[in-house]
């Protein structure tokens, strides 16, 4: 029996729900027919209910690179070197602020101080963000202040993941006494990870891999024709060894204090630099601490108004706070504590900035 024909008698039997039935019943014999040779539809209406092909595993067209959360970097500053903030924070677990690190960029060349906790992710996000600079194979040179652990615990994520990304390169790092044996503990802890992927399937280089670590004391420690690269003493608290480092490039000098106590080392290591990045925390809001982190404090750190006069004797074009500890005050507080006691160009770094 045809669809008309059962639609036929089912009219005579029920003349008061033939229409009503009759387009169900031809609305399933078409919907089943779909399979087939289609209902006679236009091509618009087998259309409507089509679905856009989806990528599978196998389909070879690329994600799409996810939007940064930061936002565009600002625009490099004119001339050969920019100091990108690749991590501003302490150990302090502020998903905004990631650990120690800044990079010191010359024509394209990344010079890095530090080695804080995310500092790779934050390089690619430089990346995407227009700094080509700061493509992860590129990171082949590290300078390191001082051995606490907010700032070296990067130190095998710098090591290892721009050589799986492509380095072919060893990673030379330059540091106080102690940073040889890091290195080796270092190597050692990945030695199995190191062998899997050289003997392995992965297409792994032989060159990236390797580390070179040079224990360094104050004075002139790298050099090349872009750059010169001088380490200082300064006081943290009960560390023996502890640096800033000065670097010296075409048009531009630009100062790093690590983590220290005010320190005259600082001011004359600047002398009227360009850029003076500087750690700082929170005098007003200190004051609210226990008594034990207040001591503590002021023999490890520099207090804003501390800043301030080691700003005023060392008179940095820029002033860039960086390692806050703000112990909720607002980066505008901490700008205006520091502007109390000096009345220089300052700005609060952020993850990312470009200076």
């Amino acid at each position: 029996m045809t669809g008309g024909t059962r639609g036929a008698t089912i009219g005579r039997a029920f003349p008061m729900l033939a229409p009503r039935l009759r387009y169900l019943l031809d609305a399933l014999l078409c919907a089943a027919a779909l399979v087939g040779t289609g209902c006679g539809g236009s091509d618009e209406a087998e259309r409507v209910g089509e679905q856009p092909a989806r990528p599978t595993d196998e389909d070879p067209r690329p994600e799409p690179e996810p939007a940064d959360p930061e936002g565009p970097a600002p625009a490099l500053p004119p001339g050969r070197t920019a100091v990108v903030l690749l991590g501003t924070g302490t150990p302090n677990v502020d998903p905004e602020r990631s650990g120690p690190c800044v990079a010191v960029v010359v024509d394209d060349v990344p010079y890095l101080v530090d080695m804080g906790p995310g500092l790779v992710r934050r390089a690619e996000a430089a990346r995407r963000n227009g700094i080509d600079a700061l493509d992860v194979a590129r990171l082949s040179r590290v300078f390191v202040t001082h051995l606490h652990s907010d700032h070296t615990v990067g130190f095998p994520d710098l090591l290892y993941t721009p050589w799986v990304l492509g380095r072919e390169e060893p990673l030379e790092v330059w540091g106080p006494p102690g940073i040889e044996e890091m290195a080796e503990h270092v190597r050692e802890a990945w030695r199995e990870d190191v062998r899997v992927r050289l003997d392995g399937l992965e297409p792994a280089n032989r060159g990236g891999y390797g580390v070179v670590a040079h224990a360094v004391e104050p004075g002139v420690v790298y050099r090349d024709e872009r750059v010169r690269v001088t380490a200082f003493p300064v006081r943290h608290g009960s560390w023996e060894h502890a640096y800033g480092y000065r670097f010296d490039t075409p048009g531009r000098s630009v100062v790093i204090s690590g983590d220290t106590a005010p320190s005259d080392e600082v001011a004359r290591a600047c002398d009227g630099c360009d850029v003076l990045v500087h750690e700082v925390y929170s005098e007003a809001r200190s004051r609210q601490a226990p008594e034990a982190w207040r001591r503590y404090h002021a023999a490890f750190h520099t207090s804003s108004s501390e800043l301030a006069e080691v700003a005023s004797a060392a008179r940095p074009a820029l002033l860039v706070l960086y390692h806050h500890l703000l112990w909720g005050a607002s980066p505008e507080d901490l700008v205006a504590e520091v502007r109390e006691g000096w009345d220089g160009n300052v700005v609060f770094g952020r993850d990312l900035g470009v200076h």
